[in-house]
């Protein structure tokens, strides 16, 4: 049986094209440098507390059938950060770049749908591109947010 922390580590090895840094949970930076961008950083937490509201209680679920496998969904955001704003170029720029990037994280996922084994069904995911606080800087990015079902 995987655990939580092994689909974590396994989704922060995730291989997309152009990015350059991946980042697991004992690693995400406070404040992303300029240097270390692009990049995605695994986060079992969600950072926009609007978006937590609207998903409060569906973090992790437990869903078990008395004659088959116990399993426990969750979910997590694996947040691309393309480029800080305000520094630089503005937001039509980075379209296309962050375009791109979608577009690579997919065919580097579709490589690995189960990350590994690790969890029990594909993992089904929701697009969200936008602007997103990581420490005191706001970037232009994509939040992929996963629910993974994993056996108990």
């Amino acid at each position: 049986m995987s655990t939580f922390r092994n689909a974590l580590t396994t989704l922060s090895q995730l291989s997309v094209s152009g990015v350059a840094h991946n980042y697991d949970i004992d690693a995400v930076p406070d404040n992303p440098a300029r240097a270390q961008l692009p990049a995605l950083l695994v986060l079992p937490i969600d950072i926009q507390e609007d978006r937590l509201a609207l998903e409060k209680g569906r973090g992790f679920q437990s869903v078990a059938f008395s004659s088959g496998k116990r399993t426990i969904t969750y979910t997590v955001t694996h947040l691309l950060l393309v480029a800080p704003i305000g520094q630089g170029k503005g937001l039509r720029a980075h379209l296309p770049t962050l375009v791109n990037f979608i577009d690579a994280y997919f065919v580097a996922l579709g490589a690995n749908v189960t990350l590994g084994g690790t969890l029990l069904e594909p993992t089904a995911v929701r697009v969200e591109p936008g602007v997103f606080p990581v420490g005191s800087t706001e970037y232009y990015g994509c939040a992929f947010r996963h629910t993974w079902v994993m056996e108990l």
